[in-house]
């Protein structure tokens, strides 16, 4: 049996950004697998076994090879199966790539979630604040389809997890808009086109059940 060949499970929640992107990656290619559904924040003995040191999802078994973390799993599944690639072969654009789509999940999420939450120093400071670093990403797919270039990439499946289908279902609960379209016209623009690929449709969460999930998330972080 070849390598790339054989079952495939991932464990996800409908609400992690960091398994929806897993999900993209594997509908894009066309890989068929089994998907597990994890009732959070209840975890299942299966999520405990296969992932004992983070306890998270997502989770990717193939040919009994494990792997957590989102990141490691979308390099895992471009370099298994070839086709529809994510990564640049590039050096140096692999590297960038993994340089954004690091800054989208430690500073974006940060600010575009954590920081407007606990808003410390009111919330227009915060939303201030989060506008200064969407302004980079702003730059980075100015003129460009994705920031992959004219197909869809690893930092497109990053971005696009967190920023349209995770973090602005939040800002609509809030009744703000961190990325205006007259402010932020790239970005717009490329989550339009995102909108527009088949296989990052189906991997939407419904948006009024997400909005009331994130408005859930966010009321239990105030309290942490």
């Amino acid at each position: 049996m070849a390598e790339n060949e054989g079952k495939v499970k991932l464990l996800g929640c409908w609400a992690s950004p960091f398994s929806r992107r897993v999900e993209m990656a594997l509908k894009l290619k066309g890989i068929p697998y089994e998907y597990l559904e994890e009732a959070l924040p209840n975890k299942s003995p299966l999520l405990l076994e296969l992932n004992p040191i983070h306890k998270k999802v997502p989770v990717l078994v193939h040919n009994d090879k494990i792997l957590p973390e989102s990141h490691l799993i979308l390099e895992y599944i471009d370099q298994t199966w070839s086709n529809n690639p994510i990564l640049p072969q590039d050096p140096y654009e692999k590297a960038m790539a993994r340089f954004w789509a690091k800054f989208i999940d430690e500073q974006i999420l940060t600010v575009g979630f954590r920081s407007l939450v606990r808003a410390e120093k009111g919330r227009e400071a915060a939303i201030e604040e989060a506008r200064e670093k969407f302004a980079f990403l702003e730059k980075e797919v100015t003129r460009k389809n994705f920031f992959g270039g004219k197909t869809i990439g690893f930092v497109d499946m990053v971005a696009g997890s967190i920023i349209p289908f995770c973090l602005a279902r939040l800002w609509e609960g809030m009744r703000i808009d961190v990325i205006p379209e007259d402010e932020f016209p790239e970005l717009n623009r490329w989550i339009k086109n995102l909108k527009d690929i088949e296989s990052m449709r189906e991997c939407i969460p419904h948006r009024e059940k997400q909005i009331e999930h994130m408005m859930k998330v966010s009321e239990r972080y105030k309290l942490a």
